[in-house]
């Protein structure tokens, strides 16, 4: 199933300030509206069966309230699956676990940057091993800042993947967003997913064909980051940034498979494949 693994939507009544603050965030005017319409139109004109929707709280005061529309996202449709979003900070996270894992939701979304934590922080060790067994988690990982004071950086996620071996884990934006040296020094070959959003224009072609080459193709996702930018015009540049085949690039939109089944709502049974050595952020 052809699959967006990153995309972002709000409710109705906050998408247009949503995607203002987003395009003053990241110095880009966006493509999208924010809404789960134009999201399901845009991906139906790229090819796209499917759309992975991200939510993440901000503050752990707003936990429950972003997981609630998480939620309402899940049920919407088969062709839509929500990640849900937990704090640290956040004191009923295992009852939260419970609710999200009740309501068909099996992945998280964790933005050090935008919920203002580090990956480092030793409140997420026991969420993440209460949780690795039923949900997968996506990290945006990177920043204009140095590792050392990104609150994201490709090492820490490194270290988090060496303590949790098991765990089902997406890199964004290949590895680290203005960090794709250090993501190719520390993630490239590990276990674990990358997905392609947010990456272009800012990644040179050569780091681009580095990355992709030296990590499994088979845990490349496709990732829009939506409403950032347009899924089919998201396409369109990855394939010509990184001359991709059109087998190549079918292949990165349906790795997802691999994670989600065919309906996107139950979680996986077997562990991950060993390949070796190996507001709403973005």
């Amino acid at each position: 199933m052809r699959t967006d693994c990153h995309a972002h939507v709000f409710p109705p009544r906050t998408a247009r300030h949503a995607v203002a603050s987003l395009g003053a965030r990241y110095g880009v005017d966006c493509a999208g509206k924010g809404t789960l319409e134009d999201l399901l139109e845009r991906e139906r004109a790229a090819g796209m069966e499917r759309c992975v929707i991200l939510c993440a709280a901000a503050t752990p005061g707003q936990v429950v309230a972003v997981n609630d529309f998480a939620l309402s996202l899940q049920g919407h449709s088969p062709q839509v699956a929500a990640f849900g979003t937990i704090h640290p900070a956040f004191p009923a996270w295992e009852r939260e676990l419970e609710r999200l894992k009740a309501g068909g939701i099996r992945g998280l979304k964790v933005h050090p940057d935008f919920q203002h934590f580090r990956l480092d922080d030793p409140r997420l060790l026991p969420l993440l091993e209460a949780a690795q067994d039923d949900f997968c988690f996506l990290f945006h990982i990177g920043d204009a800042l140095p590792p050392e004071k990104s609150p994201s950086c490709p090492y820490k996620l490194a270290a988090l993947l060496d303590r949790f071996p098991h765990l089902r884990c997406v890199a964004a934006h290949l590895g680290g967003y203005r960090q794709w040296s250090h993501a190719l020094e520390a993630l490239v070959g590990r276990d674990l997913w990358l997905d392609t959003s947010s990456c272009l224009p800012l990644l040179e072609p050569a780091l681009l064909k580095a990355l992709l080459r030296k990590h499994p193709p088979d845990r490349i996702l496709f990732g829009s980051d939506y409403p950032l930018f347009d899924p089919a015009d998201a396409l369109k540049r990855l394939q010509a940034a990184a001359g991709l085949s059109d087998a190549a690039l079918e292949r990165y939109c349906t790795n997802a498979d691999a994670l989600f089944p065919s309906t996107g709502h139950e979680p996986r049974d077997e562990g991950p494949v060993r390949h070796g050595a190996a507001k709403e952020g973005h």
